[in-house]
């Protein structure tokens, strides 16, 4: 019987981070899974040596004693030591060996482990359906597209999978890349364990009216020359309507004013909200009329005349 070498099954190192094997697991799991390979016996075998291997490295225990083992497993099967004792007497006379790297699956039918799995951790047919059973279906993951105003109000969204109608709430402040999980409604487990769950994840679509940033809102406001120079009054757009805001004297291009509270609400924090911050851009008046230009000429006129005084020319 070979020995099957559950890290580089998985293609982990033999010192991955129990994260880093439940990530390598599901993304093989997902791969490889008989929902996607149906009538695929090559990915079928694929799909119960990923588990197997998931089932040996996430667990602690059996971990310590596979690594604890390795390659030398067999010449234990026949001493009748404690697993722990015979591996610390290979250690102390220098003959552990590191882990094979063959590895062959033998299962008898769709569902057991391998024999190498038996006859390395034991158990009978009961401990081998409770095993089974602690396999989970694949997770599902699906991009859920939603506009800035149900990001900023809150939505509700109700669709189809595996014959069945769920219902999502969005709340208010959502974001992009957001992920809302649904427990148990993700691929169904072919070994009779829970299903796996479903993780929608947020895509806020771009609107041309505002650029998020966190909780702030980011919004151009043209204003012409006139207004720029003596003040004024604009209607600018919200997400909750339109608003009238008042423009200070001398305000130049780029200059940003900010409206405290009409931001994106604060995810998770009721009556919060970020602010919006209104960038003005002046537009300078074109295809001037001879009188407006000499209007214009008089005013660069009594400009100079009044810094002339000012600094005593």
């Amino acid at each position: 019987m070979n020995y099957k070498d559950y890290y580089k099954i998985l293609g982990v190192a033999k010192n991955a981070s129990a994260k880093d094997i439940k990530k390598a697991y599901r993304k093989l799991a997902a791969k490889y899974h008989p929902d996607k390979n149906p009538d695929d016996k090559a990915a079928e075998e694929k799909f119960k040596e990923i588990n197997e291997a998931n089932e040996v490295l996430s667990d602690k225990e059996k971990r310590e004693k596979y690594d604890a083992l390795g390659s030398n497993w067999e010449a234990y099967q026949h001493t009748g030591d404690d697993w722990r004792d015979y591996a610390n007497q290979q250690n102390q006379q220098k003959r552990y060996h590191q882990e094979g790297s063959s590895a062959f699956y033998d299962a008898t039918d769709g569902t057991d482990f391998s024999s190498f799995f038996e006859t390395f951790f034991g158990g009978g047919r009961q401990s081998e359906r409770q095993r089974r059973s602690s396999f989970s279906g694949g997770d599902i993951q699906a991009e859920l597209p939603i506009t800035l105003l149900e990001a900023y109000q809150g939505s509700k969204r109700t669709f189809e999978i595996h014959n069945e109608n769920l219902r999502i709430t969005i709340k208010p402040g959502s974001y992009d890349g957001q992920q809302l999980k649904i427990k148990g409604k993700g691929q169904p487990s072919v070994s009779g364990g829970n299903r796996g769950d479903l993780y929608i994840i947020l895509k806020v679509l771009p609107d041309v009216r505002f650029e998020r940033k966190a909780d702030d809102l980011l919004y151009n406001a043209s204003i012409d020359l006139y207004t720029a120079i003596l003040g004024g009054k604009i209607e600018i757009s919200t997400l909750t309507g339109i608003l009238k805001i008042t423009i200070p004297k001398g305000s130049e291009t780029g200059k940003r004013l900010r409206l405290k509270g009409k931001g994106m609400p604060k995810y998770g924090k009721q009556s919060s909200y970020g602010d919006m911050l209104v960038k003005l851009n002046v537009i300078l008046p074109k295809n001037l009329t001879k009188q407006e230009e000499s209007l214009f000429k008089e005013l660069k006129r009594l400009r100079m005349q009044k810094e002339n005084t000012t600094y005593g020319v």
